[in-house]
């Protein structure tokens, strides 16, 4: 090692490990790591797996199993299970192929780097499959929304992420109807018809997706970049942002009345993509971080532009980028290097990413960051070069046992990244069991 450059082997094991999942052999990319990593810069490819499901697909699916539950098929007998069994079964599938995808890609691929930078924006856009209302749409949402996009600007990446269906219907925009908007003033003129369970729900003005957009998303709750107000103004420009034609609440309501699948009946639109209800939509403008919005569907796309462009966003985004692939603690020059290239580049994230890649600070020989349990058990079966085969009987591996069950995080903050918290006691002893299980397993063969 000269000075604090690593040698050539060690090199090429951070390039392995620190930036990407864990190589069967050093030696392809012993020449030059990072022009190896440089190389895997762009869109992430498609996943492994089929069949895999889009948003509509999903979407379509939960409407034939409510019509298939409320009015069986003539000469077919009514299904003795429960709703809530049905619904189970029906998602697991679902939810298995989706997890089984999500790994077994990164396992199998030969641009790692690539898969770790999808791993990281579809965990700082969480969609999560531990909250039932998304179940089935994770994987469509890391598919449709963010894989395709990860080699683009920041602000192409917001955009796809935030009004994807899957992101709409998990932090529950489509509930969400502004105060004085059609729809709340034609309910409370025909309250009487309140009691209608195909009714679309609405919960007046929610205000979680906006609050995620400016918190999680972009600006970051330690800018005290925006406040309370902010929130809500957002909020008002979410309204009528919905899933589908009329939502959730319509497919139901279509296929309780034989309107899906019947005999008949015509099938549902096959263009499920998120729309715009100006039924919905709260009317006027809205005042957001000190600039006018006009009422209508505009209106979000020129906030997520204006988000992405924010200096406390450049800063709060550029940091998370360095703690997950640098160190817990960034070194600030690195994240002022980050914020400069995002202003220089108007957010390119292939810059960004460059920028990384090249940084002095990236390439310290010390260890500086731990791998989740995912990252953890990915790298152990890219380094038996088993490829997929692990996930063949276990969609996740097994990696569930170790407290980081894939597409589930616990929030819509993600998984955390640092290493305190991965680091219990039990959090260890169950790599430990992990590990000796997977060791059992595949030992002799080594």
């Amino acid at each position: 090692m000269e000075g604090n450059r690593p040698s050539p082997p060690a090199a090429a094991a951070i390039a392995a490990h620190r930036f990407g999942l864990g190589e069967p052999t050093l030696r392809p990319l012993a020449g030059d790591p990072q022009g190896w990593l440089l190389a895997q810069i762009g869109p992430a490819g498609a996943q492994l797996g089929e069949p895999l499901t889009t948003l509509g697909e999903g979407i379509r699916s939960y409407a034939r199993l409510l019509q298939s539950q409320r009015a069986p098929s003539a000469g077919m007998p009514a299904d003795a299970r429960s709703a809530e069994q049905q619904f189970a079964e029906h998602f697991r599938s679902i939810v298995q192929g989706d997890i089984r995808a999500h790994l077994a890609t990164a396992a199998a691929s030969t641009r790692p780097f690539a898969e770790r930078l999808a791993w990281f924006w579809a965990n700082h856009f969480t969609v999560s499959i531990a909250k039932a209302s998304a179940r089935g749409l994770a994987g469509a949402f890391e598919r449709e929304a963010v894989r395709p996009h990860i080699a683009g600007s920041f602000e192409q990446l917001l955009q796809h992420a935030v009004r994807h269906g899957s992101m709409i219907r998990y932090l529950d925009n489509e509930q969400s109807a502004g105060p004085q908007s059609r729809v709340v003033l034609n309910r409370a003129r025909r309250r009487a018809g309140d009691d209608n369970p195909n009714a679309p729900r609405i919960t007046g003005l929610n205000e979680n997706l906006a609050r995620e957009v400016l918190e999680l998303h972009t600006l970051g709750a330690a800018s005290h970049a925006y406040t309370q107000a902010d929130v809500t103004a957002l909020a008002a420009v979410l309204t009528g942002w919905r899933v589908g034609p009329g939502g959730f609440g319509a497919m139901a309501s279509m296929a309780s009345m034989g309107g899906m699948g019947a005999a008949g009946a015509p099938e549902p639109p096959r263009d499920f993509a998120t729309r715009f209800d100006p039924a919905w939509h709260e009317p006027g403008p809205k005042e957001l971080l000190g600039k006018r919005y006009a009422e209508g569907p505009q209106a979000l796309e020129e906030v997520l532009r204006d988000l992405a462009r924010h200096p406390a966003t450049m800063r709060f985004v550029s940091g998370k980028l360095a703690r997950h692939f640098v160190a817990d603690d960034p070194p600030a020059a690195l994240v002022e290097r980050l914020v400069a290239t995002w202003r220089r580049t108007d957010g390119d994230l292939p810059s960004l990413y460059r920028e990384l890649v090249l940084a002095p600070e990236a390439w310290a020989p010390q260890p500086a960051k731990l791998k989740t349990p995912a990252e953890f058990a990915v790298s152990t079966f890219r380094l038996l070069d088993l490829g997929a085969q692990p996930f063949t009987r276990l969609p996740d591996g097994g990696i569930g046992t170790m407290g980081q069950r894939p597409l589930a995080a616990p929030s819509p903050a993600g998984w955390p990244d640092r290493a305190e918290d991965w680091l219990g006691p039990d959090a260890v002893w169950k790599r430990v069991e992990w590990a000796t299980r997977v060791a059992d397993r595949a030992g002799r063969n080594v």
